[in-house]
């Protein structure tokens, strides 16, 4: 796992497949994403690494459940003691509730898919779940980063979300937005439920003022990340 510095408060840990995000206050830390299963000891690295104990991770916010982003929260949970929070419908599948609703692949996504299937580690039949998790909706804000506001961005999955930090001009996206592997433009996100509502997150995301985009996957934008994304967004039809 690579540990990339965004800012000075906010490291990206980069996993062979997808990444996660260390947002630093002080004393006290969140983890967005907690990448696949057996990923806990490699973040506890990652935080040490800091200067900080694991026990300063308060919370671990999963944009949305796929086992890239979301596998690695249970674990890591045991390690820290940190609460778990997602929205509501995605909140089922991360506690086993309800099976995993599987992407609508368009026929360039397949071998992408297939590849990044290869890369990620064998899944255990019963990856570990957080002892529970608190769930979070469109518009409620997250005691962390001046104040966190959740975003409700559908389409990848029905209860992905974003997280926008107004007082440092931050956007998580999670697998609603991400940068091509390619060139590192903005792009949707693949692998979607509903392509459809997708590109509407999309849109609403960039009607956002942030200078700074995180993806679930891709390199971030750092630095007038509006424009960035707003000229993607236009690009997209429902």
């Amino acid at each position: 796992m690579d540990v990339v510095e965004i800012l000075p408060r906010l490291l990206m840990l980069r996993f062979p497949v997808g990444q996660a995000y260390l947002w630093c206050d002080g004393d006290e830390l969140t983890l967005i994403d907690a990448g696949p299963s057996g990923s806990a000891a490699r973040i506890a690295e990652a935080v040490t690494g800091t200067g900080r104990s694991v026990r300063d991770v308060r919370r671990i916010v999963l944009t949305h459940f796929h086992e890239d982003h979301a596998d690695g929260a249970g674990e890591f949970a045991a390690l820290s003691g940190a609460a778990v929070l997602a929205h509501p419908l995605d909140a089922r599948v991360v506690r086993g509730e309800v099976p995993e609703p599987s992407p609508v692949f368009e026929d360039w996504e397949r071998p992408i898919h297939a590849r990044a299937s290869e890369l990620l580690p064998p899944r255990p039949a019963n990856p570990a779940r957080p002892p529970s998790v608190t769930e979070v909706t469109d518009g409620g804000v997250l005691d962390f980063g001046g104040g966190a506001h959740v975003v409700h961005a559908p389409g990848h999955t029905d209860g992905s979300i974003a997280l926008h930090l107004p007082e440092h001009g931050a956007l998580f996206t999670g697998d609603a937005v991400a940068a091509s592997p390619l060139d590192g433009s903005v792009m949707l996100g693949v692998f979607n439920l509903d392509r459809s509502r997708a590109v509407a997150s999309f849109q609403r995301l960039a009607t956002l003022d942030v200078d700074v985009a995180c993806f679930g996957h891709g390199d971030p934008v750092v630095g007038h990340a509006s424009a960035a994304l707003r000229a993607s967004a236009g690009t997209y039809s429902r």
